[in-house]
Parts: structure tokens; C-alpha cells; sequence
């Protein structure tokens, strides 16, 4: 074992604050992202005198989690407004802060690697998990106290820009959206004819390579799946998995030119709508549209999130798995003003993208070095 190796029992503890006294109203869930989420539990005549309060630098997590979904919620709660949390939820604190500093084990928690070994450590029965005495014997590398506040800062530096980038991204997304329903909606003439989604361009429906042939994947082309869109704003900027230049030969009717409007068109992610911002490559749910001119991508995508529900009933066609198939989505009605006015949008628009694009790499860099801050925690003070 390495020497800076400690058990985490020897810096926890269980803390039992119950709402007696009914003072604390607000209510809050764990979520996967190891953050808080309003709770969505009905509490309508529930006993709330059970549930636990927390304080700032305590911790809450769900323990049978790993068991189902392969990572361990746990929160550490930084503002200092008390808050609920569901009797279920054990809470614990740090017992000396000079010694262990809560944000740094919570960027030790933050780990893909913890959760993988919270995982391994789950049992095999049904109400099995990764528990108390686990995490108490959870060995983690415990620097001087000065080590870890440095290594704080520095995380935080990272995470205050990934904030500040996405309150930028979201101002431009506001300011563009003002812009097409000043445009578009506000604007638009009863003339304006209503053509079919296809007459935009060529519908795509995408494809996943065998898993027989494990040689079409690789690092080359992304490969996008429903599960990407948690990543994006508006531009889709690569994937999680990639293919190779074999599996894009493969599939090169399916490719996606920057500037394609891509609709996810199934269950439960139907919908969800990006912007290819390099060539890519989805797969079978989702239709998308490779643009006759550059021109109309912005329109489109704005006015296909207009029309969410529209397509979304659609798609349901009395089946209780919603589907919209490419025949059904290239006949969606779209309102189509003059292309001179396309042509000026474009134009009002491009510099919008062009800083949502930029904020969107950086932002995906700093993920890449907080991840990689992360991994690094292993090796602290060897």
C-alpha cells in the first residue's frame, strides 16, 4: 500500500440531524452528475420529522446505487442554507477539516475510478451495495492539508470557467433566440408558403456498425448517439465513441457535412435537436438534415424546436414507443420565408455561432484537464 494511503474511516463520521422541530422545508434528491437535484417525490402527508438535515461541508449519498447504475451518488453541500435529504441518505462529515478538506474528497468522489471500485465492491444480493463500513474502509491519498487546497483551487479554477463559459453560451443562445422571433415569428406573412421538410435537403437516418466488426470503430469520425446530447448546447462537438476510417467507408452514406440539423426520433431522448459542427456519422435514432444551403441550418434548427410537440405527436402514432420514421419526419410541414431573408439571418447569426462554437471547445478542454486532475489524485504525494 502506499504510505499516503489512509482509510477514510479515520476522517468520517455519521451525522443523525432529523427534522424534529419541522423547521427545514426544502427537500432535495442526489443526482448521478454527484450534485443536488430538486426531488421529485411526492410528499404529500409525509412524515418530514425523519428526513435529514444537512449543513454545509456534510455529505449525503445513495448507497444502492452502484448495484443498479455503476456510480455512487454522494453530494457535498457547500451554501449554507439547511436542506432535506431522504431518510434513506446516510450523511456524514468530516471530523477535523485541517486534516481531510471536504472539497478535496469530493473531487476524490468525482472519480470514474471510485465509482468503479464502489461498484466492485457492491455484493450479489438483491438489496446489495456498497455501504457505510465499505466506504469507511475506502483507502484514498491523503496529502498535507496544504497540498489538498492547492489542488482545490486549482480544480475550482477549472469548474468557475466551465460555469462562466455556459452562462455565456446560454446569453448568446438567449440573444438568438430573440433574434429568429423577432424574424420569424413576430414577423411572419401568411404568404409565406409551407413546404416539406425534405425540400431543405437530403434526410439521413442514421446506422450503428455491427458489434461483429469491431474494426469500424476507432478515433476518426464521431459517432453520435442520444446519450451525446447531455453534453451539448446547440453544436454537436464529437462523441463519446468514434469511428474508423474502415467503419466510415462502411457507412459513408450516412455522413453528416458541418451544418446538418440532427433530430433525435425515438422514446423517450425524441426530439432533442443539435447542429453538426463537424463531420460525423449518428446512429439509426435519428433522422437529420444535410442542408441544400448553409443558410437554412439556423432557420431549421430553430424552427424545428418551435414545433417540439408537433413532432413528438407525431411520432407517438398511437404506440406507446414513440418512433418517427424518416418518411414520416421528410413530410414535417416547415414554413419557408423568402431566402433572401434566410440568407440575412445567416449572416446576423454567424458571428452568434462563431462564439458558441469557441466557448463550446474551450469548455470541452477543461473537462478534458479536470478530468485529468482527477485521475491524477491517485499519485498525490508520491
Amino acid at each position: 500500500m502506499k504510505s499516503n494511503y489512509k482509510r477514510l474511516g479515520c476522517y468520517i463520521q455519521k451525522v443523525e440531524h432529523r427534522n424534529h422541530d419541522l423547521k427545514v422545508t426544502r427537500l432535495l434528491g442526489l443526482s448521478m452528475t454527484k450534485e443536488f437535484r430538486e426531488t421529485t417525490s411526492n410528499i404529500v402527508g409525509t412524515d418530514m420529522s425523519v428526513y435529514r438535515v444537512m449543513s454545509k461541508y456534510q455529505f449525503a449519498c445513495d448507497f444502492m446505487s452502484p448495484i443498479r447504475v455503476n456510480k455512487l451518488p454522494v453530494v457535498l453541500k457547500l451554501d449554507d442554507e439547511p436542506n432535506l435529504v431522504s431518510p434513506a441518505y446516510p450523511v456524514f462529515e468530516i471530523k477535523d477539516r485541517n486534516e481531510l478538506d471536504p472539497e478535496y474528497l469530493m473531487m476524490w468522489f468525482r472519480r470514474s475510478e471510485f465509482d468503479r471500485y464502489a461498484t466492485f465492491k457492491c455484493d450479489a444480493a438483491i438489496r446489495g451495495g456498497y455501504d457505510w463500513a465499505e466506504l469507511c474502509e475506502t483507502l484514498i491519498p491523503v496529502p498535507h492539508i496544504t497540498t489538498q487546497r492547492a489542488l482545490v483551487k486549482e480544480y475550482n479554477a477549472i469548474e468557475n470557467r466551465i460555469t462562466l463559459n455556459q452562462q455565456l453560451i446560454q446569453k448568446l443562445e438567449e440573444t438568438a433566440q430573440a433574434i429568429y422571433r423577432e424574424w420569424f415569428v413576430e414577423g411572419i406573412e401568411e404568404k409565406w408558403e409551407k413546404v416539406t421538410l425534405k425540400q431543405f435537403g437530403n434526410i439521413i437516418t442514421g446506422k450503428t456498425p455491427s458489434s461483429d466488426n469491431p474494426e469500424d470503430f476507432g478515433n476518426v469520425i464521431p459517432f453520435v448517439t442520444p446519450g451525446d446530447f447531455k453534453n451539448y448546447n446547440k453544436f454537436a462537438l464529437g462523441a463519446e465513441r468514434m469511428l474508423s476510417i474502415i467503419g466510415g467507408a462502411k457507412l459513408k452514406s450516412k455522413l453528416l457535412v458541418s451544418g446538418s440539423v440532427i433530430v433525435t426520433c425515438i422514446g423517450s431522448d425524441m426530439g432533442k435537436i443539435a447542429v453538426s459542427a463537424q463531420d460525423c456519422i449518428t446512429n439509426q435514432q435519428m433522422n437529420s438534415i444535410v442542408v441544400r444551403e448553409p443558410y437554412f441550418t439556423d432557420y431549421l434548427y430553430y424552427y424545428l424546436k418551435s414545433i417540439d410537440d408537433e413532432i413528438k405527436g407525431v411520432a407517438m402514432g398511437g404506440s406507446t414507443m414513440p418512433m418517427l420514421s424518416k418518411s414520416d419526419f421528410e413530410k414535417i410541414k416547415v414554413v419557408k420565408p423568402p431566402e433572401t431573408l434566410l440568407k440575412n439571418y445567416n449572416i446576423v447569426m454567424r458571428p452568434i455561432n462563431n462564439l458558441n462554437v469557441l466557448y463550446s471547445k474551450e469548455n470541452q478542454k477543461l473537462t478534458e484537464l479536470k478530468d485529468l486532475l482527477l485521475s491524477k489524485l491517485a499519485t498525490v504525494g508520491e
